[in-house]
């Protein structure tokens, strides 16, 4: 059967209650509106509800808005405030907390460097903890960051990299970045998903490496993604699955030709689309124009979102006067 790809929570959520047309049995959501965007917290809670989500136990919050892809400074920082909220709420409570913040992808192709870019605006600490001999400081945590790079130009598995990060560094969480891939083209680029699972590097582009997990790396681990692709196979779907509702509309109920649309199954709609695209190479990645500009402000967002719910003492005031 025909599955589009998508990393986010909220989105395998929709695919199975279009698929059933039943609720997930084991998967609690809250959907709650603060001005212009959407915050909808989905949350697994046992193996039925990982098992037909295709998602881990834990929690996945997104937060939604248009206004992502043409952001002003106020939007922005907005937008880091309520980041840094959620994220906040999610970190293990813990006295003398240390992180680790890894940034994946690939610097150099523009959709694959949100990691990256953000982990060059992380207010990082760790060196001044370890130069002043501190245990402790009431303004700022112990903090790190890497960008690992990608396997294809460091022959290196990310997952064993950061594993040797973590074990050497010792932090008590690892917060990860990453490019995700969405099944609608509206949320590209419009959404933030959080999450407590972890992650799987390269997953938006379906070169899937080891999961950077409590499993793998021994330490909580906290996900940050914005689906910045979508594949060719998915969006055409979307786009035939639009052109079937458009005809439907303009063509007489009960006609042979509206049954015909209306009868057209998933799995018809995604052997056609395989068909057309199989001469060119099915696997296509697809990114929107200005997806430059889009970049470098998400990763500033999440950047000011992560300094301000981890540092106690740095808000908004500060990483926008000191941090770039």
């Amino acid at each position: 059967m025909f599955q589009p790809k998508t990393d986010l929570a909220l989105e395998a959520r929709e695919i199975h209650r279009e698929q059933s047309r039943e609720e997930v049995l084991g998967v609690s959501v809250d959907k709650q509106e603060v001005g212009d965007v959407l915050i909808t917290r989905v949350e697994v809670l046992n193996e039925n509800g990982a098992n037909t989500m295709g998602k881990p136990i834990g929690k996945y919050i997104t937060l939604e808005s248009g206004s992502l892809r043409k952001a002003d400074a106020d939007f922005k920082d907005e937008m880091s405030k309520l980041l840094a909220k959620e994220l906040k709420a999610i970190v293990p409570k813990k006295e003398k907390i240390k992180a680790l913040v890894v940034g994946l992808g690939n610097r150099d192709v523009t959709p694959d460097s949100l990691g990256p870019k953000v982990v060059s605006k992380i207010f990082v600490t760790r060196h001044l903890f370890k130069l002043y001999n501190k245990e402790k400081d009431i303004d700022v945590i112990e903090m790190s960051a890497v960008s690992p790079g990608v396997m294809g130009t460091t022959g290196l598995e990310i997952s064993e990299v950061v594993k040797g990060i973590v074990d050497n560094s010792k932090p008590d969480i690892v917060i990860a970045v990453d490019a995700l891939a969405s099944r609608k083209v509206e949320r590209i680029n419009s959404t933030i998903q959080i999450s407590t699972t972890g992650i799987v590097p390269g997953s938006g582009i379906g070169n899937e490496r080891r999961a950077l997990d409590k499993t793998n790396l021994g330490v909580s681990v906290i996900a940050i993604g914005v689906p910045t692709v979508v594949d060719a196979a998915t969006l055409t779907s979307d786009t035939i699955e639009m052109v079937i509702e458009a005809f439907s509309k303009q063509t007489k109920v009960g006609s042979q030709f509206y049954n015909m649309l209306r009868e057209l199954e998933k799995e018809d709609k995604y052997e056609l689309i395989k068909e057309v695209l199989e001469p060119y190479s099915a696997n296509i990645i697809v990114t929107p124009k200005g997806v430059d500009e889009i970049i470098t402000n998400l990763s500033q967002i999440i950047a000011n979102g992560i300094n301000i719910a981890m540092h106690p003492g740095i808000d908004l005031k500060d990483v926008n006067r000191y941090i770039h």
